[in-house]
């Protein structure tokens, strides 16, 4: 009799473990199928970069992750300036923001006159300065502003 009772809570032992490693793979399946939806439905915002070097004055739109800007002609933003590294500076779309990212150019990156020593936030309006390059920062659906500092 005992024989039977043993064999009866191996079976349902042997349910139940079935049941739970069903149920962990679903969850995961669940899981993973949420984040490819998260991930498809994130669009990244049209920016606009106008440059200006000298009198030149030419504007880009790009809706791609990533933009090198330099003076090699395998960057995705060109500028034929001398004071421009051949990789200058990255632009590059993260965590809901764009981001600029200096990439040890010999003359530095500046965003609003600030020297960009980290990766920083760009907003509509800012400006960066590549050596004698302008550019002007414009952020289609752009809905952070930049923080404005209390004065008290």
């Amino acid at each position: 009799m005992s024989g039977v009772v043993v064999l009866i809570l191996r079976f349902m032992m042997a349910i139940a473990l079935y049941a739970f490693i069903g149920w962990a793979v679903y969850t995961l399946w669940r899981d993973m199928k949420r984040q490819k939806e998260l991930i498809e439905s994130q669009t990244i915002p049209e920016i606009k970069l106008v440059v200006e070097i000298g009198e030149q004055i030419e504007s880009h739109s790009y809706t791609v992750p990533e933009i090198v800007v330099g003076r090699e002609s395998t960057c995705d933003l060109e500028l034929n300036a001398n004071t421009v590294s051949a990789e200058h500076t990255r632009l590059s779309y993260h965590h809901q923001n764009w981001w600029v990212e200096d990439l040890g150019s010999r003359n530095g990156t500046f965003l609003n006159f600030d020297k960009v020593a980290s990766p920083a936030i760009l907003v509509s309006g800012d400006q960066l300065q590549l050596g004698q390059a302008l550019i002007k920062i414009s952020i289609q659906g752009d809905y952070a502003e930049r923080p404005e500092s209390d004065s008290n």
